[in-house]
């Protein structure tokens, strides 16, 4: 045998696909197989949990219900007018009342008023309970079921007696109140203190600061004559400085307006300067000269129409004109010298005013700095006699809100009555929830043992894994076909074994056959036997060979001797006539293994028997071996080198997936002409999805309808001769 270096590569394996997910019928597959898990954990646990429902005891359950509310600081309106206040809204306020409601001090109240300790001591045996013990032991009986978008609780407690399970409700309702008036009362006695211990403080505060406030008034020489002032008296009031800045405002506009005027007049021409001024300063003296020297150019015009320049009268006139030319230009310039005279004046006066209003400003923020921890210390004076009087009032509030009744923040909407019937165990929601539990965890269960088991379970894992056909599908428990004769209701799935190894060789002259398996039991010699049965029953001659050398076991299915066989011929010690023996079936011949030598290695792998392999070849139509499993022993491999044709039994959820593959590797590694794969032992009744391979025929030969069914030895055409005609015995 060659070496494993030097065998051929073994062809990738492809990859799965989407379609090899399990399909709803796959689930119910599994559940079929493993139905026994499933009932077996199913009726335990509802066993169990029936016994445990029936054994636990009975116990009865009382509801008290209450309204739980924030803290009010009174129930009277308040100064302005408002509701009593109440605290900001708390999102964790019910949740944190649930956890005070059963810890130990409401449920130590409890305890205390019904004597828990000492009840339940003598209850269960003793002389009294410590008190934890006995709020764990409460704290057990008690749920607490806030009702929704509501601040109603309900207080539930579960006991054995239905009265008792009523008056710890209650009892507990009763004092998670008192907690509740007693943490109020409590919490306002000890804020009044609070309060007064402050105003203490304060009043004690007032006078060092007073007496601090009188000595600066002193030492900085403070005039103070308004003792509601925080700030020295300004110079200037509030009155006087808008009135002064109004002045400055109102003297500021008529300089700037003047001063516009004087630069518009003096960029005049002289002619433009006589017709503008008037209407920007009206002067009757001017305006009385223009309307002269209007008169006199009139006359003057109307004179020289009729007289000449040298007339008296024009000459008078002319003098005039000049005369008052003149007088309106020396007026000109004195109104223009009277407005450069007013515009100084503005200025001074907008000057002194302005000057004056800073002199005063200055001067106050002097007299703010040099007094400023005067006024600081009077500011400081006058917010603690504030505080003060804060304080004073507060307490007297507060006194008077203890003394008012107020509504109570806890109230019982609902008394707890003994309850009339048991409510645990809930025995048909245990069962039930038992049963439902049971299901699933048996089905759990199986599909966790299904996970696990790596074995060949559907062609789909055959095809995808070790990528070879399935020659054929064999029913679960088939007997022997030589003993139960061509119609058994079995025959059917070799027929169709029979028919694909035919058509899956690729010669004709294919025809040794060797039947091997990964490991032992997986049906190798019964699907030898039946298969070659199957084929002599079909006209073929057929030899059937032991070539288990080790465990040989065809002998004892055909009821004949195995003192001599194959390794009698094998080693020369008897001829070839003499090894073969006759079976029920006229065209069915046997070679036993023969006793088993000291290596059977050296026999099977010897001349010797590839010539027999020939010989028998040239004999007979079709020739199978029965081997050893391929990775027990190495017999299997040496025979599936030898012979034509080697096909793999694999035993339907026995053996590992690797294993099997690991089988064909071996076989394939040693030159073996691998053809297919026989699925053995399949059950039909539980795997529906071989209902597709061998169903038709099953249900037709379980229907017991053998008198019409076709002859099952009907011949299968092969390549270039027929394989059913007439078996012809074996010429020795």
């Amino acid at each position: 045998m060659d070496s494993d270096q030097n065998q051929p590569p073994l062809p990738p394996q492809k990859a799965s696909s989407p379609q090899e997910g399990l399909h709803f019928l796959d689930y119910w597959r599994i559940i079929r197989i493993r139905k026994a898990i499933i009932i077996t954990v199913f009726l335990i646990t509802a066993i169990i949990a029936t016994a445990v429902t029936f054994i636990l005891p009975v116990s009865y359950s009382s509801t008290a219900q209450i309204n739980i509310e924030p803290d009010v600081t009174s129930d009277i309106p308040n100064m302005s007018g408002g509701g009593g206040s109440a605290t900001v809204y708390d999102p964790y306020f019910l949740q944190t009342q649930l956890e005070i409601l059963q810890g130990p001090t409401v449920l130590g109240k409890v305890v205390a008023a019904l004597n828990l300790n000492t009840v339940w001591g003598k209850k269960y045996g003793v002389d009294t309970f410590k008190t934890a013990e006995t709020l764990e032991f409460l704290k057990n009986q008690i749920s607490l079921s806030p009702v929704r978008n509501t601040t109603l609780v309900s207080i539930t407690v579960y006991s054995a007696d239905s009265q008792e399970a009523a008056n710890l409700a209650n009892a507990i309702a009763k004092a998670y109140h008192d907690y509740r008036v007693d943490r109020r009362m409590q919490r306002t006695s000890g804020a009044i203190q609070v309060l007064e211990d402050q105003y203490k403080s304060e009043d004690l505060r007032i006078q060092s600061i007073r007496g601090n406030v009188d000595r600066m008034r002193k030492e900085l020489g403070i005039v103070d004559t308004d003792p509601q002032s925080f700030i020295p008296t300004p110079t200037l009031n509030q009155e006087q400085l808008r009135q002064y800045h109004d002045m400055m405002m109102e003297g500021q506009t008529r300089y700037n307006r003047l001063k516009e005027e004087l630069v518009q007049l003096r960029a005049l021409p002289h002619g433009q300067l006589r017709d503008v001024l008037p209407t920007l300063n009206p002067d009757s003296v001017l305006s009385g000269l223009l309307d002269k020297l209007h008169v006199s150019q009139q006359e003057f015009v109307t004179k020289t129409n009729d007289l000449s320049l040298e007339n008296p009268d024009v000459i008078r006139i002319q003098s005039m004109i000049t005369l008052v030319d003149r007088q309106i230009d020396d007026r000109i310039i004195g109104i223009m010298i009277g407005m450069e005279n007013k515009l100084n004046t503005e200025k001074a006066a907008l000057d002194t005013l302005t000057k004056e209003v800073e002199l005063a400003t200055q001067k106050d923020q002097e007299e703010a700095v040099r007094g400023q921890p005067y006024w600081e210390e009077k500011r400081k004076l006058a917010n603690t006699v504030e505080f003060h009087k804060l304080l004073a009032a507060r307490i007297e509030t507060e006194k008077i809100d203890l003394a008012i009744p107020k509504s109570s923040v806890v109230e019982t909407t609902q008394m707890a009555e003994p309850g009339k019937d048991p409510v645990r165990p809930n025995k048909p929601l245990n069962i039930a929830l038992g049963l439902i539990f049971g299901l699933i965890v048996g089905v759990g269960l199986a599909f966790f043992i299904e996970y696990l088991d790596t074995s060949v379970k559907t062609i789909d894992d055959v095809e995808r894994v070790f990528q070879s056909a399935v020659l054929g599908v064999i029913p679960q428990n088939v007997g022997y076909l030589i003993d139960e004769g061509p119609d058994s209701r079995y025959a059917e799935a070799y027929r169709v074994l029979r028919t694909n190894i035919l058509f899956a060789r690729k010669d004709q002259g294919m025809t040794s056959i060797v039947m091997v398996s990964a490991g032992a039991g997986e049906g190798k010699s019964t699907t030898t036997l039946n298969l070659a049965t199957v084929f002599a029953q079909a006209g073929n001659r057929v030899l059937v060979v032991d070539s288990d050398l080790r465990r040989p076991t065809l002998h004892k299915l055909l009821h004949v001797t195995n003192d001599i066989g194959l390794t009698n011929y094998l080693l020369k010690q008897n001829p070839l006539t003499e090894v073969i023996q006759t079976t029920g079936v006229a065209t069915l011949n046997f070679m036993p293994s023969g006793k088993l030598p000291s290596s059977s290695m050296s026999i099977l792998n010897s001349d010797a028997m590839k010539q027999m392999i020939g010989e028998l070849k040239h004999r007979y139509d079709f020739v199978f071996f029965d081997s050893p499993p391929v990775l027990g022993v190495s017999d299997a491999s040496v025979l599936a080198s030898e012979v034509d044709l080697v096909v793999q039994v694999i035993q339907y959820r026995r053996y590992p997936q690797p294993m099997n593959l690991r089988a064909k590797q071996v076989i394939e590694k040693v030159g073996g002409t691998y053809l297919g794969i026989v699925l053995n032992n399949i059950n039909m009744s539980q795997d529906e999805s071989y209902y597709y391979y061998s169903g038709y025929y099953h249900d037709s030969y379980y229907s017991g309808n053998l008198t019409t069914a076709k002859n099952p030895a009907a011949p299968v055409p092969q390549e270039g001769g027929d394989p059913g005609s007439p078996g012809i015995q074996p010429k020795y």
